[in-house]
Parts: structure tokens; sequence; C-alpha cells
């Protein structure tokens, strides 16, 4: 692989994406970063799946902007499709950019839909990802 593909698969690799890993896209918009999404579906060798689709997840990535509505719902929309084991990426509008969304509200309103904030990674010049992992069952 050259350096300038793999440089490309960078972003992908930061989340954690695998080959053959099945990811749900939700939020898709005209505003979502395509380099990103590109980069995810070189590196996991396919397309992401749409809200349309049903399969048994390995992780979710779900574009957020600030006005989508109620965020617990949506978190917990997102987890209907999601393997016991698999992670939501929350991708929003980085500060400063329209639609931005606090790290307060995200870090408020993920426990309500049995979430947690497990890191953030930079992954696009617009948009930032929040890793978010289901609650340990006792």
């Amino acid at each position: 692989m050259s350096d300038a593909v793999s440089a490309n698969l960078e972003p992908a690799k930061k989340m954690g994406f695998v080959n053959d890993n099945l990811i749900q896209e939700l939020g898709y918009d005209d505003d979502v970063d395509y380099d990103l999404r590109d980069s995810i579906e070189e590196l996991i060798g396919s397309e992401l799946l749409t809200e349309e689709d049903h399969d048994v997840v390995d992780a979710v990535i779900f574009w957020w902007r600030d006005g989508d509505g109620d965020l617990v719902d949506a978190l917990m929309d997102a987890l209907n499709c999601l393997d016991e084991t698999g992670i939501v990426w929350l991708l929003t509008p980085k500060q400063g950019r329209e639609g931005h969304v606090s790290p307060a509200l995200i870090q408020q309103e993920a426990p309500s839909a049995g979430l947690h904030v497990t890191t953030s990674e930079g992954v696009s010049e617009d948009w930032s990802a929040v890793r978010l992992a289901p609650r340990k069952k006792n």
C-alpha cells in the first residue's frame, strides 16, 4: 500500500475500524465529510450500511448536528442494530462551525441512552468524533 493511500486511511484507523467490519451510517446529509466516509469504506472493504439496513453491525457512525432533534432518542435508535460489543462514533461539527454540539451535552445525554463517552478523535477538519460505548452490564 502506498504512503498516500495509507495516510488516507488514518482517520478510519484512528476510529479502530478494520477490514470486514460492518458499519452503519446514520444522519447522512450533504455536509458530511466525504473523505472520512471514503477512508472508512476503503479500510473496511465495503460500503457503509444505511438506516434502512438491519444487519447487526460492529459500529455506527452518526453525523449529528445541533437542531437534529433529541440526542438521547437518536442514540437509542443507533443501538438497534449494534452488536453488544459495538461502538457508536458520534460525529459533530467542530466548535465554531454551524451545528456545533457541546461536548458537555454529549457527556450529559449519552448515559440516558445506555452509553458512555470513552474518547474523542480528530478525524476531520470540520467534524469531531466522540466514541460512545455501551455501559457494562453487571
